[in-house]
């Protein structure tokens, strides 16, 4: 007779539940990817079904009142959570954290925002090509309504709003009075630096910008560029898509995309160097904890520091152009040949006005993530119409950037997220650039000849120092503590705003 296994720890127990329900989440990653990068467009209405399906099996396996039961066992074991900051502990409390929040979600509307999120995706691809926001006006009011009942299904505090309830997913914590009292203050210092920039004694050349360069060549430069900053390919790959995102299943599949123009080589590294860094993140998250908190990423917060730093206090750095100054020749030939150093440095450095996010300098960038909050903060309290998005936003791009949008693709249908149900979302973005800041500064004061590392093409300290200090840890630290512990401060606007005049000003003559 076959000896009975050893009934598992309540711990154990635990986490092999939560591993099982992971899984079947990261298979739904990679059709999502699947359907941006690869599939034929007339295979959205089954992919729409198989995305939906597995949203409910997913969602009904992190649900089993069993994971309720064993995490009442684990908290109330006292030596299991005596460290607050132990991989068990860790996992306790971040795995209590979903599991409170993914079962006051009825299956039926897990299911039902899969299937939205993947319809959506496919009509706004459509609505965008043809620059009409009323194609796609009918996919997000319906997007609208559900995350409102979303809202109210998790709940938010007495003087809260249903924003907050949406947000808690990407920045544990954060509330839209909080980022309103981020970004008042914030845009009062950005537009005082953008009216001192352009009164500048000096403009930096545009020549690499208006340099035609064959797509071909770009995708082998971008590569090239992946690689020597660190990405590993044989954990991950560099795909083609409308809009460029980072995904994949785990550290060890990670799936990043970009794409291509051929007038602006510099939109395309910028986005390949821009996801990398969320690439670089998820591959330094440790293998033992794939499917645990331990294995995840803390915040979108953090993670867009990641993304942020290394398009911008990397890839935008005198330093990073010194050394790929050079190599343009190799991948261009001659079509590069007349083009400075100034000229290329100055290229990545232009700060003027434009309608796209992802396209958008360092200075101007935030204003575009100001926007979008301040419309769908509105859109999901009521006070704005689906119908009068396209209206608001271009006030908004006035008033903020003194621009008058030209058409819906270059307005309100520019970026993918709210055809996935991503709101509460972009604020993390500013965030992101307020936490890259901040967490560069400690980096080049940790290691003194860091700059001096990019000008010889080497990267390989910074992301052995992030991978130390930021990505190990998963989610053991909240993202507020994990500044602290990384920088020594509370997270403060100074180090951003230090380094845009540190650098802007010298090169606009103020």
């Amino acid at each position: 007779m076959r000896a009975r296994k050893p009934a598992l720890k309540p711990y154990d127990e635990l986490i092999k539940l939560v591993k099982e329900a992971s899984l079947m989440a990261s298979t739904s990653s990679l059709l999502s990817w699947d359907q941006e990068t690869m599939m034929p467009a007339k295979g959205v209405e089954h992919r729409s079904s198989q995305m939906a399906q597995l949203a409910r099996l997913s969602h009904e396996m992190a649900t089993l009142p069993r994971i309720g039961e064993l995490l009442e066992q684990c908290e109330g074991d006292s030596g299991l959570m005596k460290d607050a900051t132990s991989v068990a502990a860790v996992n306790a409390r971040e795995i209590r954290h979903d599991y409170d929040r993914k079962t006051r979600l009825p299956a039926e509307l897990v299911e039902e925002e899969a299937r939205l999120s993947s319809t959506g995706l496919h009509v706004w691809r459509g609505a965008r090509q043809e620059s009409d926001f009323s194609k796609f006006r009918p996919c997000l009011e319906s997007m609208v309504d559900l995350l409102r009942r979303k809202a109210k299904y998790y709940g938010y505090p007495k003087g809260g709003e249903p924003w907050d309830a949406l947000a808690e997913d990407y920045e544990p914590g954060c509330t839209a009075k909080d980022v309103q009292a981020v970004f008042a203050p914030l845009r009062e210092r950005l537009q005082k630096l953008l009216g001192e920039l352009a009164a500048g004694r000096k403009k930096p050349s545009n020549a690499f910008n208006q340099l035609k360069l064959p797509v071909e060549q770009q995708q082998k430069f971008v590569r090239f560029v992946a690689e020597q900053i660190g990405f590993e390919f044989e954990r991950g790959r560099l795909d083609v898509s409308t809009h460029p995102f980072c995904g994949g299943t785990h550290c060890n599949d990670v799936r990043i995309t970009t794409r291509f123009k051929e007038d602006n080589v510099n939109d395309a590294l910028g986005s390949v160097m821009h996801e990398c860094g969320h690439g670089m993140y998820e591959q330094g998250l440790l293998t033992e904890h794939i499917g645990t908190p331990m294995g995840s990423a803390v915040s979108l917060g953090i993670h867009e520091s990641q993304s942020r730093m290394w398009e911008n206090q990397v890839g935008r750095s005198r330093q990073f152009w010194k050394w790929l100054h050079p190599k343009l020749a190799d991948f261009f030939g001659s079509a590069a040949g007349s083009l400075t150093m100034e000229d290329v440095y100055g290229g990545a450095n232009i700060v003027k006005a434009d309608f796209i996010r992802v396209e958008a300098d360092e200075a101007t960038y935030n204003m575009h993530i100001m926007i979008r909050f301040e419309i769908e903060r509105a859109m999901l309290a009521g006070d704005l119409n689906v119908k009068d998005i396209p209206g608001a936003w271009n006030k908004k791009y006035k008033e903020y950037l003194g621009l008058t949008v030209p058409d819906d693709r270059r307005g309100c249908l520019q970026d993918v997220h709210w055809s996935m149900g991503s709101m509460g979302y972009f604020p993390t973005y500013t965030l992101g650039n307020l936490y890259s800041a901040q967490i560069f500064e400690k980096a080049v004061s940790d290691i003194p000849d860091l700059l001096g590392q990019f000008e010889k093409g080497r990267f390989s300290a910074l992301k052995k120092w992030l991978n130390t200090k930021v990505h190990a840890h998963g989610r053991r630290y909240p993202a507020a503590d994990l500044c602290k512990k990384v920088t020594g401060k509370a997270l403060s606007a100074e180090p951003l705003m230090r380094y845009l005049e540190g650098k802007l000003n010298p090169i606009y003559g103020v």
